[in-house]
């Protein structure tokens, strides 16, 4: 191949530092979700317009939701986008995370104050892990870390034999 039909390599290897964004968000199939409401709304609505038809008004809030609320998780911080507003919050105001009965991840400030992560659970912590550039720690690289070192461990007591005291 002669040079001028070679490819140029791309900017950034695989094996750089910077971590690519993560979009925590509901998937766009929800929107069938709420093509359903709104065909099970539309029939009450249209039978008694006058006192049902606020009722089209909930589809339309319900796919609003959908589309708006995220958490984007970069090396800069944590932006969060919820039905009513965003915030952001850089990296060097987390203290920590922790996550409360069965509900959103909660973001614990410097100043102790806590904020929703909108649509972050226990098992997106791999994605936090990543998108954070090691500023959270992945619990299931952990223990699978942990596990590689027990199983190397006993693999090294194995082949180890005492010496035979008798020759």
């Amino acid at each position: 191949m002669s040079s001028s039909q070679q490819s140029e390599p791309p900017d950034s290897s695989s094996h750089t530092s910077d971590p690519s964004p993560q979009v925590i968000r509901l998937p766009r199939l929800a929107l069938i979700g709420v093509a359903l409401l709104l065909f099970g709304v539309s029939f009450p609505a249209a039978s008694w317009p006058a006192a049902l038809g606020w009722l089209f008004v909930v589809p339309i809030v319900v796919a609003v939701w959908v589309i708006r609320v995220r958490t984007v998780v970069n090396s800069d911080g944590l932006a969060v986008r919820r039905f009513v507003g965003s915030d952001f919050v850089p990296w060097d105001r987390v203290r920590g995370i922790h996550f409360p009965d069965r509900r959103w991840a909660r973001v614990v400030l410097t100043d102790k104050t806590e904020k929703s992560l909108p649509l972050v659970r226990f098992d997106r912590l791999p994605q936090l892990a990543a998108a954070s550039g090691g500023r959270i720690t992945d619990p299931y690289a952990a223990a699978e870390a942990d596990a590689v070192r027990a199983e190397q461990e006993s693999a090294s007591e194995s082949t180890e034999r005492p010496e035979d005291p008798n020759p």
